[in-house]
């Protein structure tokens, strides 16, 4: 799950305590095109208030229309759209693709409160639902467990927001933080220099000028988070990489060019990193798109991160650097 889906349990449990009927609206199976896969959220209000996304709008519609016009189911249901393709023409799903949901009322956030809080301690957490009694109980889950039901029962993994850590606050690194934003990642800038510190003024994200290494302690990297490191001043740069390439942390990257790289690799050898965490080292950082300006680079950098996000190959790497692991 992402922090959308997050931010659903949030307005949910925020409605639900303001005294609103509110109900939670979940993909369990898709077919053909559909646009959502299984597990995405939506929470609608009592007067059609509504926050996430099932379908990308066509099925929301009805959805809001249904509850408006009195409908309101007070159990777990099973709601199937685009059987025929005159009822996928009528809610757009492309290509005639069908959509199941499970929609629920909302009679409790103790389990909302429980979810926020733990993923918040960036554990991984899985919600059951029990479609008999509407029940609801929370567990910790595992990396790699994915969406399940099995008619009776549905179970949703949510996990930490995806962090980044960027090092330097400089232009590159303000362009990096502002489209970060967007694809998931909760950012953390960090430069100790007094010159850079003093003008960062990215809004959404944090900023630290404490020393790299202190903050990477800080923040308990964990397989939810990147690092990138964009000095130029390898006391800086090096000073992370020697932290974040032992870390759990699904990508570490750093600015350079290939004789930089290098170099920065034989220093590294000097410590008491090992030759395999070494190898997690992404230099020359970004797939190679030909970038110059400091957005075209920040493109090729979220493009490297979200493919060894996504465990997907990088064929237009750079000669010298880490292949991707499964994030």
């Amino acid at each position: 799950m992402d922090s959308l889906d997050l931010q659903v349990l949030a307005q949910a449990r925020d409605w639900f305590a303001a005294d609103h009927k509110v109900w939670l609206v979940t993909v369990i199976e898709t077919w053909g095109s559909a646009p959502r896969p299984p597990g995405a959220l939506l929470t609608l209000r009592g007067d059609g208030l509504v926050i996430g996304s099932v379908s990308g709008g066509c099925v929301e519609d009805d959805l809001i229309d249904r509850v408006r016009h009195g409908e309101r189911v007070d159990a777990p249901s099973l709601i199937t759209y685009g059987i025929t393709k005159e009822e996928a023409a009528r809610f757009g799903l492309p290509c005639g693709g069908n959509l199941r949901l499970v929609q629920e009322p909302l009679r409790d956030i103790a389990w909302v409160d429980e979810i926020l809080a733990r993923t918040a301690r960036h554990e991984l957490v899985a919600r059951r639902l029990d479609l008999e009694t509407n029940t609801v109980t929370v567990e910790a889950a595992s990396r790699g467990e994915a969406f399940e039901f099995d008619g009776h029962t549905l179970r949703a993994v949510f996990g930490p927001r995806w962090r980044m850590l960027v090092i330097g606050a400089g232009q590159l690194s303000r362009v990096l933080a502002q489209m970060a934003l967007p694809l998931d990642f909760e950012v953390t800038c960090c430069d100790p220099r007094e010159e850079y510190h003093l003008t960062w003024d990215v809004p959404g994200t944090h900023f630290s000028k404490s020393m790299p290494d202190d903050v990477v302690a800080e923040m308990q990297l964990d397989p939810h988070s990147a690092v990138v490191a964009v000095t130029h001043d390898p006391k800086l740069d090096d000073m992370v990489l020697l932290e974040a390439l032992k870390s759990p942390a699904f990508y570490v990257g750093a600015l350079g060019s290939r004789g930089n790289t290098a170099k920065r690799k034989e220093r590294l050898a000097m410590f008491d990193l090992t030759p395999a965490e070494i190898g997690r080292l992404h230099g020359p950082i970004g797939l190679d798109l030909g970038g110059k300006t400091p957005a075209e680079i920040a493109v090729a950098i979220l493009a490297e991160i979200i493919a060894v996000r996504n465990g997907v190959a990088l064929v237009q790497k750079k000669q010298g650097s880490a292949m991707p692991t499964t994030a």
